[in-house]
């Protein structure tokens, strides 16, 4: 079979081995030096493609695809500082174990370092980032170029989804011509005439059999053993002890202990419940009062197939499988389970007395309003938090950009999640929302609810020592913006709701869900206000342990 030219016969080949294993997204931003691997994109049927006007949102999109459906999706720039954009998204995703196929096009070597427009160094452009780097080279008409691409795409799929997974970067040289026939579409170019066709069958060209998990168990554990799961821990083996879920862990379901967070705000109940054994599943860090009981544990078992993560240094062990029990301790659990339904009656009560909008019952409300099995998408910072602290047990794929935990790329990857799995609710507040609202500049309109709390600044910020310094911190931390989120809806073709008053968000976002597009639903807090609120809720939890133990 003949084709057009190499750079076509190339980017044919790529996509269509992509196709072969597995892949089922490309995300493209416009540009010239990429223009034959947009085109073969475009023209494979099948083939679900993105278009993204900005590159860091063009990454996050592939960020969310890749949360969201554990699957690979590929993202394709042209070069320059176009490239460069994609950092962050890499970041995210090599920190939060997310499979992504980052595809650079490149000037050809003979135009590097040598003043060439719109040309930096890409070779390793993301360093140690990516699980694996690969300089392409220029696609010509080769012996064995059929195979080398081919066994290329196969080795990056697998690469992205083994047993760490994480991005990989493929950096390809083109040279003119960029289309399907020369650039002027005058001169006669040569064809590439070598083999492009991949394995019969549709299989792909080297299939790849990965080991699940690397071999190491902590063994049976006795006593009075606590798990707490934080993110990427998911579903967790059936076993006797309590569990605190961090919300977007995978692990919040029924039955285990939603209000850590508060319940440990309580001096004597942190005292009376520091566990033999902590066993933490994932990476776990959104409540200093759930990492204070951990570090009291005598013997901290951390359980990680691939990774180290131990910030505080404190780990006994770091071990691939979940352990067994030994010694059950039933008391132990029956007495977190009782202390979790007094700091859930307690908790929900405080908010349900709440006559104005509020942070934490936002939280709880967007969670509550969602059906089971539905993805919630929560920004890092604030959001993530309250969802952590405030958010009842339920069966919901509760996903945040937790990696690297920037509010960067917050509204592509709420996309990119709606358009791997359907209907998406995403809980953010003002900054996230403004850091990447070129996000909607996407050119498909997926279905998705953004719930936004628009407190005119960082709230977080109100929560740390900066706040104590009031020459500085409205301008340097509290970053008031008076920005209209009314305007910025209208300019994106967003539909846009204002709530007043807290019992009308439930409504507001199921018929939102109902409706399908994109909605942007607005709360309006005070940000001092909301500290206020936050520390009247967990003592709310803490009068009632002290009344059940007067009792």
């Amino acid at each position: 079979m003949t084709v057009a030219n190499p750079s076509t016969a190339f980017a044919e080949v790529l996509v269509d081995e992509l196709m072969r294993n597995g892949v089922e997204h490309v995300v493209i931003s416009p540009g010239s030096r990429s223009g034959a691997l947009v085109i073969a994109a475009l023209g494979a049927e099948g083939l679900r493609v993105h278009v993204e006007i900005d590159e860091r949102s063009a990454g996050f999109l592939a960020v969310g695809i890749g949360k969201a459906s554990g699957r690979p999706a590929a993202v394709v720039t042209t070069s320059g500082t176009a490239a460069a954009n994609l950092a962050p998204a890499v970041v995210e995703a090599d920190m939060a174990g997310v499979p992504m196929l980052v595809l650079t096009a490149d000037r050809p070597p003979e135009l590097r370092h040598a003043g060439a427009n719109q040309t930096i160094d890409q070779v390793k452009l993301y360093g140690e980032r990516v699980r694996w780097f690969c300089e392409v080279g220029v696609p010509e008409d080769s012996p064995g170029a059929n195979a080398y691409w081919r066994s290329t795409v196969c080795r990056a799929v697998s690469e992205a989804g083994g047993i760490r997974p994480g991005p990989v970067h493929l950096n390809i040289g083109f040279r003119e011509p960029l289309v399907p026939e020369s650039d002027d579409g005058r001169v006669a170019v040569a064809p590439f005439e070598g083999p492009v066709s991949g394995r019969p069958g549709g299989r792909p060209w080297t299939e790849s059999i990965r080991v699940e998990s690397a071999t190491g168990s902590a063994g049976p554990l006795d006593g009075r053993v606590l798990v707490v799961a934080g993110t990427g821990a998911g579903r967790l083996p059936v076993h006797p002890w309590p569990v605190i879920a961090e919300a977007h862990s995978g692990a919040r379901t029924p039955g285990v202990i939603s209000t850590a967070h508060h319940l440990l705000a309580d001096p004597m109940f942190l005292e009376s419940h520091v566990p033999d054994v902590a066993v933490v599943v994932g990476r776990a860090g959104l409540s200093r009062n759930v990492a204070r009981l951990v570090a009291r544990a005598p013997k901290r078992v951390v359980v990680d197939p691939a990774g180290w993560p131990d910030p505080d240094r404190g780990a006994t062990q770091i071990v691939a499988e979940f352990p067994t029990p030994g010694t059950v301790d039933s008391d132990w659990s029956s007495d977190w389970l009782e202390a979790e339904s007094i700091g859930r009656t307690a908790l929900d009560g405080f908010l349900d007395g709440l006559m104005t909008p509020s942070e934490p019952r936002v939280a709880r409300d967007t969670a509550d309003a969602l059906p089971e099995g539905r993805v919630l998408y929560a920004a890092s910072s604030m959001p993530v938090r309250d969802l952590d602290w405030f958010m009842r047990p339920k069966q919901l794929q509760v996903l945040s950009n937790r990696g690297a935990s920037g509010i960067d790329g917050f509204v592509s990857s709420v996309l990119g999640a709606a358009l791997a799995t359907g209907p998406v609710v995403a809980l953010g507040g003002d900054l996230s929302m403004l850091h990447d609202q070129n996000g909607f500049l996407l050119s498909e309109r997926p279905d998705c609810v953004f719930v936004i709390v628009n407190n005119d600044g960082g709230g977080i910020f109100s929560f740390l020592p900066q706040a104590r310094f009031p020459e500085s911190f409205e301008r340097g931390f509290g970053t008031p913006h008076g920005r209209s989120f009314e305007a910025l809806a209208a300019f994106h073709g967003v539909d846009h709701r204002l709530i007043e008053s807290p019992d009308d968000l439930r409504p507001e976002i199921v018929e939102g869900l109902e409706r399908g597009g994109l909605r942007l639903i607005e709360v309006v807090t005070d940000r001092r206000a909301n500290v206020e609120v936050h520390r009247q809720a967990t003592d709310s939890v803490v009068a009632a342990l002290v009344r059940a133990r007067g009792r």
